[in-house]
């Protein structure tokens, strides 16, 4: 429960956000798709600072060395602030060709979206930094305190966004400012809480390089999930504001309640690690049996809900009926898919946390490239629309689904190294 809080605080921010710019217009809606999925892209991409560290930190618990699980984010505390300030610059240096990039050339929506992201962008060290912090206390199985730190920044988001973009009459950019502003205050209390273990704060190149080798099959699976999403944002773009707009509202979603089935795969790694680390292999296969039927569960209600909500939802985000008319098309999808999901997300924590993210990182790729990404690249010419790019989203959850099954009805991932910086 502590994780699924923290998971969802950040998308839920994010829905209400969308909610709010989305009464502006069809274009400031547009401009927020194009700059929130670059920087959304740039955290999902460097994920592994989070998912990465849970593992290793986990391990080391599980021996009994909460110093060395501490170290780990330590390390990762200074990767997160580097990667952080590189993410800063590229966005300052490039944030017009992105986003005209992702929207498919010059106009209005290319130009909303770099005026978000210009502002956005100084959140990416914090954003980063938060990541590091959630990744070494999920670890040494310190869930309550993340819960605090990400409500905090979060509670003060969702106060400021409304009144920034409407009564102050700073439109778009008060967006921004809130979100820069949120991520602050939660990537300041998680540096607190890093100093008060008394660890050693000097950056170890060797530390920090065997943890860039350690995240490096993490960081390719994120890379091409990204692409794929990034290159599906595109083609909606392509097909005018009002898909495109459709389209945010449905992968906010998404995005939403991936987290929320996330919650089983965070409690699956500091579980399946810890067991691991303790030499415990029964007791990670029955976490995975676990976290797999809850996974589910939780998707079938999920989706029921979806489809109880399609008529309450979609208007909360727009008022535009060519975009409800698209945001009804793909409900349909979105729902379909949880149940799929629950299971995939759960187990991939489970892979995660045993340290076998070479498998994961070699499926999601697969999936992608033989799924996702055909049927987006080919909705546009075949005249598919938003149904061909959230069929092949579709696709992809199945066949990943497929694959971690055979994975964790098998012997090898209780066997995953998992190497530990020193």
């Amino acid at each position: 429960m502590p994780a699924l809080v923290v998971l969802a605080a950040e998308p839920l921010y994010l829905l209400v956000d969308t909610a709010v710019v989305g009464h502006l217009g069809t274009v400031p809606l547009g401009g927020l798709a194009v700059g929130g999925g670059l920087l959304a892209w740039s955290a999902a991409l460097l994920n592994f600072l989070a998912y990465g560290t849970t593992a290793r930190a986990a391990r080391r618990a599980g021996a009994g060395d909460r110093a060395g699980a501490v170290a780990e984010g330590v390390q990762a505390t200074w990767l997160a602030l580097a990667l952080g300030v590189a993410v800063l610059l590229l966005f300052q240096l490039l944030a017009g060709p992105l986003t005209r990039l992702l929207a498919g050339g010059a106009g209005p929506v290319a130009a909303a979206g770099e005026q978000w992201l210009r502002v956005a962008g100084f959140g990416a060290p914090l954003l980063l930094v938060s990541l590091a912090g959630n990744g070494w206390l999920r670890g040494v199985a310190e869930l309550r305190r993340p819960v605090h730190f990400v409500l905090a920044g979060a509670l003060l988001s969702l106060v400021l966004c409304p009144l920034l973009v409407h009564p102050v009459g700073l439109g778009l950019i008060g967006s921004a400012i809130a979100n820069v502003v949120g991520q602050s205050l939660t990537a300041g209390l998680f540096l607190r809480a890093l100093v008060r273990e008394g660890a050693d704060w000097r950056p170890r190149l060797p530390a920090l390089r065997s943890q860039l080798v350690i995240g490096r099959d993490l960081l390719l699976r994120a890379a091409v999930l990204q692409l794929s999403f990034l290159v599906a944002a595109g083609v909606a773009a392509r097909a005018g504001a009002a898909d495109l707009g459709a389209h945010q509202i449905a992968l906010q979603l998404f995005f939403f309640l991936a987290l929320v089935l996330d919650a089983f795969a965070i409690a699956a790694q500091t579980l399946v690690g810890r067991a691991l680390g303790g030499g415990h292999p029964a007791d990670a296969r029955a976490t995975a049996r676990r976290v797999a039927g809850w996974g589910l569960g939780t998707g079938v209600v999920v989706a029921a809900v979806l489809v109880a909500l399609r008529d309450v939802l979609p208007p909360l985000f727009s008022s535009d009926p060519a975009v409800l008319a698209g945001a009804g098309l793909v409900w349909w999808f979105l729902a379909g898919m949880q149940p799929l999901a629950g299971v995939v997300f759960a187990l991939d924590g489970v892979l995660m946390g045993a340290g076998d993210v070479g498998y994961l990182r070699t499926v999601t790729i697969g999936a992608a490239v033989v799924g996702f990404l055909p049927l987006s690249l080919l909705a546009a010419p075949m005249g598919w629309g938003l149904a061909g790019i959230w069929t092949g989203l579709v696709l992809f959850i199945a066949l990943r689904l497929v694959a971690v099954l055979w994975r964790v009805a098998g012997d090898r991932w209780l066997a995953a190294p998992v190497r530990v910086t020193g």
